[in-house]
């Protein structure tokens, strides 16, 4: 029998140590010890040496967070509980407006990784495979970073769940699954449990033996997507998917002490279904819960492929949106409390002091707002606008706020810059924000650009610090450009669309012009 390796011990050590301290709350986690014991020795790192990167990305995450909630009128925001990242975005840089280039997983993913536009990469679903344009030479953002002496790793989702191979990592694991027939957890399992206020309409008999990707489906009717589905569990929160990630994360940062490194964690949730231990689903009771502001008439002047509410969704009660804001926050605090090991384990580990932190989402996510419209793909503010907080190891301008706007494509050149590695081989289509990082309030982008495909159309979005323009498309014949305008300083939650007000028109021709000449036009002055 082949022998276990130390490192496997270490793992399913801190796994069942894990178990056991959350059956018994009293008793004290004994595993950091023993993580010590087993890590690398300290690199010594000069302030002016190669400092590591901690990337954690997450999935579907708005911006409900406490550091955000004074940022616009979102009330259905209001009962999110992040201390953690609260506390990050405290002891880091916090920017105010963050857009990704598209609000769907691959797409958005692939343009941070390769640090192109998703027009260039030319990936705008979620099954594409993010190299068919490119190829497989051009180096996304982790095998830069191995090219110039950086041990790399990633766990769970930082690519595109079954794409993940498109990017080569010194070591590339999936979270575990909580699906018992299941090696790689993939979302889409509900157990046979829900210790939630409000039940989902996926619960039918049979339930409680658990419920495939397909059968929930299959409740509701459909072919594909998730359906709003929540489960409140007896699970330990270190036994989720998402807690073996901030394990193997926490095991991979001791083992790697002596080299500098590009760790990514990629958390699962707040990605449907919302699926967790019931401590997390407590901390928001439903009664507490406002559902997003509503107008009358809200719909009437938003394009057709603008907004979508799905038979399923429009058929859950008031009572039940409530419970799946409720269960989506409870996944974000879920999520905050495993961020929240990471920077303690940075502490224990004596690697804060030489470590950047960086903390994304691939986009957003709807909750109700227009009509009753749910997920991403839309070019609303609530799912092209995601948090961004960098945290440098000098501690500089901890706590600031940038206002001015940057966009995930910007990730790839600015971490590049930071670290003083060479360019890449391909022109990068996004701008090092590193002057941003000095000065938080300096004059920045002009402009930040999105899209997405629906419903046979292409969405094309020029967002500036005040309005929001999208045109839409048809992908196929000659049909007519649909359009919106929405003035964002005075109107946040984009009930109005402005494009046919004839005070807008001279607005409308000039950014249709900037929409159609670029994110380089929108470059801040040199």
């Amino acid at each position: 029998m082949k022998p276990i390796s130390r490192p496997t011990k270490l793992f399913w050590g801190l796994l069942l140590s894990g178990l056991c301290a959350s059956a018994t709350a009293q008793l004290e986690d004994r595993s950091l010890p023993r993580l010590l014991e087993a890590a690398a020795p300290l690199r010594d790192v000069a302030p002016d040496g190669q400092p590591n990167i901690l990337f954690i990305i997450v999935d579907d995450l708005n911006t409900a967070l406490g550091s955000y909630l004074g940022s616009g009128s979102r009330p259905q925001h209001a009962t999110t509980k992040t201390p953690n990242l609260d506390k990050l975005a405290a002891q880091g840089i916090r920017f105010e407006n963050a857009f990704v280039q598209n609000p769907l997983c691959n797409p958005s993913r692939a343009s941070l990784l390769s640090g192109l536009r998703p027009a260039t990469v030319d990936v705008h679903t979620g099954t594409i495979w993010p190299r068919h344009k490119i190829g497989d030479e051009l180096r996304m953002l982790p095998e830069h970073f191995d090219d110039h002496g950086y041990f790399t790793a990633r766990v769970g989702k930082v690519g595109h769940n079954t794409f993940e191979h498109a990017v080569s990592w010194g070591v590339s694991n999936f979270a575990l699954s909580r699906e018992p027939g299941t090696i790689l957890h993939l979302p889409g399992y509900l157990p046979g449990q829900d210790l939630s206020e409000v039940r989902d309409n996926t619960w039918i008999d049979g339930s409680e033996e658990g419920m495939s990707r397909q059968e929930v489906l299959a409740a509701v009717g459909r072919r594909a997507g998730l359906p709003l589905s929540w489960r409140a569990t007896h699970e330990s929160p270190r036994m989720t998917p998402d807690g073996t990630t901030a394990q193997r994360i926490i095991q991979l940062m001791a083992e790697n002490r002596d080299k500098p490194f590009f760790i990514a964690a990629g958390f699962h949730k707040p990605h449907q279904p919302w699926v967790g231990p019931a401590e997390f689903f407590e901390q928001h009771p439903v009664d507490q819960i406002e559902l997003p502001p509503t107008r009358e008439g809200d719909t009437i002047d938003i394009p057709a492929p603008a907004t979508e509410v799905r038979e399923d969704d429009a058929m859950h009660t008031e009572r039940q949106r409530k419970q799946a804001i409720a269960a989506y926050h409870a996944m974000v605090t879920m999520t905050d409390s495993y961020v929240g090991q990471l920077m303690q384990a940075l502490e224990d580990l004596d690697l804060a002091k030489s470590t950047i932190v960086v903390f994304t989402s691939d986009h957003g996510f709807q909750l109700n707002e227009h009509g009753g419209l749910w997920r991403k793909q839309s070019q609303f503010d609530e799912s092209i606008r995601v948090p961004l907080i960098v945290r440098l190891p000098d501690g500089r301008n901890a706590g600031a706020v940038v206002p001015g706007l940057v966009e995930l494509v910007d990730l790839y050149p600015t971490l590049t810059e930071l670290l003083e590695l060479p360019e890449p081989s391909h022109d990068l289509e996004g701008l090092s924000f590193v002057p941003l990082l000095e000065n938080p309030t300096r004059q920045w982008k002009s402009a930040a650009f999105s899209q997405s495909r629906r419903e046979n159309y292409d969405g094309l979005t020029i967002r500036t610090a005040r309005y929001r323009y999208t045109e839409w498309s048809p992908l196929e014949g000659d049909g007519v450009i649909l359009t919106e305008l929405y003035d964002l300083e005075q109107d946040p939650m984009e009930f109005e669309n402005l494009v046919d007000d004839p005070r807008q028109a001279d607005r409308v021709p000039e950014l249709s012009r900037r929409l159609v000449m670029g994110w380089q036009e929108a470059l801040p002055p040199r």
